[in-house]
């Protein structure tokens, strides 16, 4: 892979750019559009880790991804202003911080409502009702995608086709945004060991066509090297997740802070932030704790940019395996592991997190048991007029997101999914309370 062709000036659904406003290059602008997005919008009702949390200061996916963004940013303009001499005549070490920054802030734009357990209510109620009715007229492939429902590949769908301009080009991003967001530039047949895979069978030809005009090599079919860029963002996503988790359980007083406190200094190595004894007895801890996490999170970004150039040569060939993190000074590791851990132990499995995940699965299934349906039914008559009372109103609700009576079964399974999983959680808990019959004339 070559700088000049992993950032050429090229625009999805609109061609070859020319051209850019004083100040503002083509990168800002996709910048710009995910952020006036009402798919980025909805991510302010959304879940981080804590669903429907009522302290405030706890994050949401949209505060998520804006931090994340902002140490992308951070991390793209320090590598882009290393590797500056390499770089096209057209790309300023800014650029190289801006679409690093875009593609942050669309990592989870595709994530169901309830977050990773929203995924899971979706692939097990398809996954129960394997070779039924529902799925005769399914492809492998498309049956796959459904049973195994992806938000990072419904995030492609949504840049790509949904949003904007409806499958004529969506947000219209430029390639190089696009292929920075793909984290699983593949197809589900070639998913990781933990499921992951960031194109479904609708989008397999854009994702071609992504790799195609960045020149990210071929693996095998349908799977793809991954644009470096995208090594930036996953580390800038992984680095915050695994800080901010524990930050957001002292809040919630599921953890002390005095069980995070040696953790962040672990990760500030060398360079340690100091508080007198009258500090230490007046400052909150949440302040003390803030201090402690600007400093860990400015190591570990300068850690970060020294594993991406020290690696440039294998992830240039496509042949970086891992992710940066792993390849940072043995403080750094050792104390991301130990904030996962602590994440896993005491603040994944936390009740009232258990609690609220489980009553995930009855919201979405209630409302899959509602649409799906109504989909078959539409996929069979092929006109509403045939249609029951019931799933004539489905699709009135739907609006002008409802699927063409004429398209194929996969399409309006997914166009019903596309409707659903748009949902912030409390409308979605709300909605499945008026058709479930529970919640009549309640919000």
């Amino acid at each position: 892979m070559n700088w000049e062709k992993l950032l050429t000036p090229g625009r999805f659904g609109h061609g070859t750019l020319s051209g850019s406003e004083i100040g503002r290059s083509h990168f800002h602008k996709d910048h710009d559009r995910i952020v006036f997005s009402s798919a980025f919008r909805k991510l302010t009702g959304k879940t981080q880790v804590h669903p429907l949390a009522i302290n405030d200061q706890i994050h949401t996916r949209l505060i998520h991804s804006v931090e994340v963004a902002s140490v992308g940013r951070s991390l793209g303009l320090k590598v882009g202003e290393r590797l500056a001499a390499t770089m096209p005549d057209w790309v300023q070490p800014d650029d190289v911080g801006v679409v690093v920054q875009a593609a942050c802030l669309a990592h989870d734009i595709g994530n169901p409502p309830f977050g990773h357990a929203g995924e899971y209510a979706i692939q097990d109620w398809f996954q129960q009702r394997d070779n039924t009715w529902l799925f005769e007229d399914l492809s492998p492939e498309e049956r796959l995608d459904l049973q195994h429902f992806e938000g990072n590949a419904q995030g492609l769908r949504i840049v790509s086709q949904l949003e904007y301009h409806l499958f004529n080009g969506g947000l219209r991003l430029t390639y190089p945004t696009m292929a920075a967001l793909l984290k699983y530039p593949w197809t589900f047949e070639h998913a990781s060991d933990k499921g992951k895979f960031s194109a479904f069978q609708s989008e397999k030809a854009i994702l071609a066509n992504i790799a195609e005009q960045v020149g990210l090599p071929e693996i095998a079919p349908n799977k793809y090297a991954r644009h470096p860029l995208s090594f930036l963002m996953e580390a800038a996503d992984d680095l915050c997740y695994g800080i901010i988790d524990l930050e957001d359980a002292v809040e919630l007083n599921i953890l002390d802070f005095k069980e995070v406190e040696p953790i962040l200094r672990m990760l500030c190595g060398n360079r340690q932030v100091s508080f007198s004894e009258t500090e230490r007895a007046t400052l909150a801890p949440h302040r003390i704790l803030a201090a402690l996490r600007g400093r860990a999170m400015q190591v570990i970004i300068d850690a970060l940019v020294e594993a991406f150039i020290s690696n440039e040569r294998a992830i240039m060939q496509g042949q970086f395996e891992g992710d940066l993190l792993a390849s940072c000074p043995e403080h750094v590791v050792e104390g991301m592991a130990a904030a996962k851990q602590m994440a896993h132990q005491k603040v994944y499995l936390d009740s009232a997190k258990t609690e609220t995940e489980i009553g995930a699965y009855a919201v979405l299934s209630t409302l899959l048991d509602t649409f799906i349906p109504a989909g078959y039914e539409l996929y069979q008559k092929k006109d509403r007029s045939l249609m029951s009372y019931k799933t004539k109103r489905v699709f009135d609700l739907m609006g002008g997101d409802a699927p063409d009576a004429t398209a194929s079964l996969f399409h309006i399974y997914q166009r019903q999914l596309d409707y659903l999983t748009s949902m912030t959680d409390n409308y979605s808990g709300y909605l499945a309370r008026q058709v479930g019959g529970t919640g009549y004339g309640q919000f």
